[in-house]
């Protein structure tokens, strides 16, 4: 027995809006635009910056919420939270390492704090869906907040206190986890500036792209502003 058109249409739709599904390192020339030229910064650039790191899902979303915000000069998509050493997109997804996928976040703190970029984090997903964001399932799309040194520690602490204490999730538990850093792998070059590079694929159009203009509209305050 066949199913419904509108069964296999649904179907198809969540199978074409899931991050896993819609990597291909040679991608269609359909689901790339014309897009501006973007002069990155170098490395030798982006040391002279602090750096902050976050799992929330996707991490061509989460690099694209972030490189939004002011202050922040760079994202890079990466690996973290496991033991593997030099995970594959793969290993990840397939999740045998233990890692997340996750950002390595550049920003001057002269133009933004930690504490501000935090507040982006738990802003930006929903830290009470256990191992998942989402259309997308898996520990490899759990929530982590990572800390390099005990005072970063201390404000993700007592932020997540702060959002029990008002009930901003009433009585749902925030399952993010706190984890010092370890070790960050950033990801296989085509993942970077996934979002902007591939405005025509399904899943940038149905998940990512819906997910960073809600977080715009509701952190107005913290983008930067648009050059014309």
């Amino acid at each position: 027995m066949s199913l419904p058109k509108i069964l296999l249409s649904a179907l198809a739709l969540a199978l074409s809006t899931s991050c896993q599904s819609n990597t291909n390192k040679k991608v269609n020339s359909s689901d790339n635009q014309p897009t501006a030229a973007l002069v990155k910064p170098s490395q030798q650039d982006l040391d002279q910056y602090e750096t902050a790191y976050f799992a929330s899902g996707c991490f061509w979303c989460v690099e694209a919420i972030f490189e939004s915000v002011k202050g922040v000069k760079e994202a890079v998509s990466g690996y973290a939270g496991g033991s593997e050493k030099n995970p594959t997109y793969e290993q990840v997804g397939a999740g045998l390492t233990g890692h997340a996928e996750a950002v390595k976040v550049y920003y001057d703190p002269k133009e933004i704090s930690f504490t501000a970029l935090v507040q982006v984090f738990f802003g930006s997903h929903d830290p009470t869906t256990l191992n998942r964001q989402g259309p997308d399932r898996g520990p490899q799309y759990r929530s982590i907040a990572f800390y390099e040194n005990e005072k970063e520690k201390k404000i993700i602490e007592s932020y997540i206190k702060a959002l029990k204490d008002q009930k901003v999730y009433g009585n749902d538990t925030i399952t993010t986890e706190v984890m010092p850093l370890d070790k960050f792998y950033k990801a296989e070059e085509y993942h970077q500036d996934y979002e902007r590079k591939h405005p025509n694929n399904s899943y940038i159009t149905n998940v990512s792209v819906p997910r960073l203009n809600r977080f715009k509209q509701n952190f107005q305050e913290y983008l930067k502003k648009e050059v014309h």
